[in-house]
């Protein structure tokens, strides 16, 4: 039976795919918070690596929720000092971004730039896309990744639907499992938004690779975790705690999972509606509730909410009280 055929198979009935009882690996990006000045809000920050790290989580920083695509190189570098400080030797991932344009040649000098700043740092590579790297053909694009793979200790890919970026590819079957045959290689984030994608991938992980982690991307469908899959997430950024939570009941076999999950869904559906990037700003409207950081300021350049969500983000965290006050 054929890879495709098989996926079919188990994909018509979701159930088999349901691995009850599995220890969760959450990593979490972390917002960048600002003051009414205009810069960063360093401790609002700093807090909420440690928050994340004492939740159990692994802290994401430099990703698309810390505007990596708009901050200046200094500010970069400046993030993965205070990670590297407050994180205190726990892992923490961070994103290599580089920034190009349609038709530019894959640029393995500038990834190797990007990785050794943060494996300076104490950081792991996460490896976003570009023209230059999804632009090439499937051979191509596993080679490329091999040779990041000599550039560096270790790493986590990433592939996007172009709904996030116009850079993004989801990748065939055979560059996946190119990324499942480097050694180097943790795992990678998937963030098509389609369940049957990130299916077909858990199931060619389980075919060649058990350790390597799929990682889901997809704030809509954060029950994946049900289905093999761990999570590299935006959403988890507005709770690390709560996110401990039910990652913790789901291993335990606790029937309240499927309750908290639900109400941090219906959190991920107002959050990441339509204009998507603009969830960065709920997450700062939802933070300053809370009290974890001082403004719910975004970086200038980013797409923002209207302020009338704010009852809406009030009324789904008290639906969270009940887990709030364990």
């Amino acid at each position: 039976m054929t890879s495709s055929v098989a996926a079919s198979s188990v994909l018509s009935d979701p159930q088999k795919l349901i691995r009850p009882r599995r220890r969760i690996t959450g990593m979490s990006a972390v917002l960048l918070p600002f003051l009414a000045s205009g810069e960063v809000d360093w401790t609002s920050f700093e807090a909420h690596v440690v928050r994340t790290c004492e939740a159990g989580l692994v802290p994401a920083v430099n990703m698309d929720t810390g505007y990596i695509n708009l901050l200046e190189e200094s500010t970069k570098l400046e993030v993965l000092r205070r990670t590297q400080a407050v994180a205190a030797g726990q892992m923490f991932i961070a994103g290599a971004f580089v920034k190009d344009a349609p038709g530019s040649a894959f640029d393995l000098a500038q990834y190797s730039r990007r990785m050794d700043d943060i494996q300076k740092h104490g950081g792991t590579s996460v490896i976003f896309q570009s023209y230059g790297l999804t632009q090439q053909a499937d051979g191509e694009i596993v080679e490329a990744y091999q040779q990041i793979s000599t550039r560096c200790d270790r790493f986590i890919g990433f592939e996007l639907g172009t709904m996030f970026a116009p850079f993004g590819r989801i990748y065939s079957e055979s560059v996946y499992r190119g990324l499942l045959a480097i050694p180097r290689c943790l795992g990678a984030k998937h963030s098509s938004l389609k369940r049957d994608l990130e299916s077909q991938r858990l199931i060619w992980r389980d075919e060649v690779r058990p350790d390597f982690l799929v990682l889901t991307g997809n704030d809509l469908a954060i029950d994946m975790v049900m289905y093999g899959s761990d999570y590299l997430l935006g959403l988890s950024s507005f709770a690390p705690d709560l996110f401990a939570q039910r990652d913790a009941m789901w291993q335990a076999g606790h029937s309240d999972f499927y309750q908290l999950n639900d109400v941090l869904q219906y959190l991920g559906f107002f959050a990441f509606r339509v204009p998507v990037p603009a969830y960065k700003h709920s997450a700062a409207m939802f933070l300053k509730h809370r009290g974890w950081i001082q403004t719910a300021l975004t970086h200038p350049d980013s797409a923002t909410r209207p302020e009338s969500d704010m009852p809406v983000l009030e009324e789904i965290l008290s639906q969270l009280q009940p887990w709030l006050s364990r």
